[in-house]
Formats: structure tokens, sequence, C-alpha cells
């Protein structure tokens, strides 16, 4: 890292810190800018190439998080929620939790109370997996070495849903793709919630061909966030449909095929199987 890099580094840095510790006065984009002693559309760019996000976008993640722990709290109110994030209603804090969460304030405090989950177990080339469905599409896929330990990691998730263990047509289609004839398989729909960055990141691994594979800095580079590698790590990992959205697919610049959120041997497994397929 040069001296200009480390430079920059050291304003982000600091940018950062102002922001976590002063959100809840939701300082403007010129407001932290002279905080660092830059122009702010530098500033803009500058924090953008190094966050992944925007200043903007950065404020609104920690403020969602903020009200998000005081609506864990049953004696708190939408208001209060609004008022200690900085917000002088509901209004903007409903708009945001719909904007990044995909859900009403009311909805997240409820914990998922109206959702209805059908979930099951199956077989795959790759070990037991564990998949789960709504009305809208499936919400949740991860391989499952020990079933119980999945099922239990789904009903956390979604603490207030309604679950029952049942196999149903959303299911059988997303299966349908470890099957080697794909001619029956029909579009798969999914029922996932992310902030846009995570949505962003998500949908350039929905791009990459069967057989094919990036690298970090190559989605990075898709997303136009070319200085995002390691946020663009943290939104794979927080990736919740395993196979589906295929963060096997991303290596390191190296060609190391790198961690893997159900073990590094799985995704070897996987990578070798889709080349075989495919060739």
């Amino acid at each position: 890292m040069n001296t200009q890099e480390t430079i920059n580094y050291q304003r982000v840095a600091e940018a950062i810190d102002y922001i976590q510790n002063n959100f809840k006065e939701q300082p403007d984009l010129n407001e932290v800018a002279k905080q660092i002693h830059v122009s702010p559309f530098h500033f803009q760019r500058l924090f953008t190439q190094w966050a992944g996000v925007s200043p903007k976008k950065f404020m609104q993640y920690l403020s969602i998080e903020h009200a998000k722990t005081l609506l864990k709290n049953k004696q708190a109110s939408l208001m209060d929620a609004a008022y200690e994030t900085g917000f002088s209603g509901t209004g903007r804090l409903h708009d945001l939790f719909i904007k990044i969460e995909g859900m009403t304030p009311g909805e997240f405090k409820n914990g998922g109370e109206n959702l209805s989950i059908n979930y099951s177990i199956a077989e795959s080339p790759f070990g037991n997996i564990l998949v789960a469905s709504t009305t809208k599409g499936i919400c949740y896929m991860a391989f499952a070495d020990e079933p119980d330990k999945a099922i239990a990691e789904l009903k956390k998730i979604f603490s207030n849903a309604k679950f029952k263990r049942l196999v149903d047509r959303a299911q059988q289609n997303a299966l349908q793709i470890f099957n080697r004839d794909w001619s029956d398989l029909k579009q798969i729909s999914l029922h996932i919630k992310g902030t846009p960055f995570q949505l962003k990141v998500w949908e350039a691994l929905l791009k990459i061909p069967m057989g094919a594979l990036d690298t970090y800095a190559g989605i990075a580079k898709t997303i136009d966030s070319p200085g995002a590698s390691r946020a663009v790590g943290s939104a794979i990992g927080d990736n919740p449909v395993a196979y589906l959205i295929p963060c096997h697919r991303v290596i390191q610049s190296t060609g190391v095929f790198g961690n893997y959120h159900w073990g590094p041997t799985r995704k070897s497994a996987i990578i070798g199987w889709e080349s075989a397929m495919t060739n």
C-alpha cells in the first residue's frame, strides 16, 4: 500500500468512526466530508471505493441495525425506535425498512409471526440439504450434515414463523437443479431479503455460468465497486440459499478455491462436478 492509499484508508476509517458515533444525528455528506478535510464529491467517491457502499447507505445500514436492536425489545414501540435512531417519525423508518429489509418495522418486530414456512431434508450429490419455502419461493437452503442443527438454525432465523415439515412443489422444483436432465426444470423463485449491496452481489453470482468461475475482485468490478472485494466476500458469506445462488463459483485471485460456508471440500467437489457436467 503506497502513501496515498494509506492516507485514503485513514480518511475512510476516520469517516466510518464519525458516522458510527454520530448516526443518530443523521449527518449529511457535507458534514462528514468536513470532518476528514476533503470535498463532498471526493469523499463520496473515496468512501464508496473503499467501503463498497455510499456514505448515505452505510449510515442507513447502521440506522437499521440500531433500530432492529431496539425493536427486539418487546416494550419498545415503533416511535421509540424511530426517535432513538434519529428520525423525526415512523414514516422514514418504515420506508428504510422496506428498502433494506424487504419488510415493515412491524413485521420485523413480530419476527415473521405471519409467515408460514415449509421445510424438508433431501439428498443431493453433496450430502443432505435443507430446503425451506414460503408461498413466494425458496427462502432458505443449506447443506445439512447434522439435520437437527440445520433445522434449529432455520427456526432461529425466522423465530416467530409457523413451520411445517412438508415437501412442496417449490422445493421439488428447486432440487431438480441437481439432476442431469434439466428438461423439466422450471424457473426457480426465491423469497430472500438483503441489503441493496448484498442483492447486487447475489445477482452477480447468478450470472456466473455453470462450469465457470470468478474472483472476489471480479465480482466487485461487475457491480461497479472495484475496491470492495472484502465487502463482496462478506456478502457472499451471507448467502441464504446454498447452491441456487452459486457462491461456490467464486475463488481467490490466486486460483485457490478458498473458504466456503459449508466446507472447502464440498466446494471443491461442487466445482469439479459442475465442470464435468459442462464438458
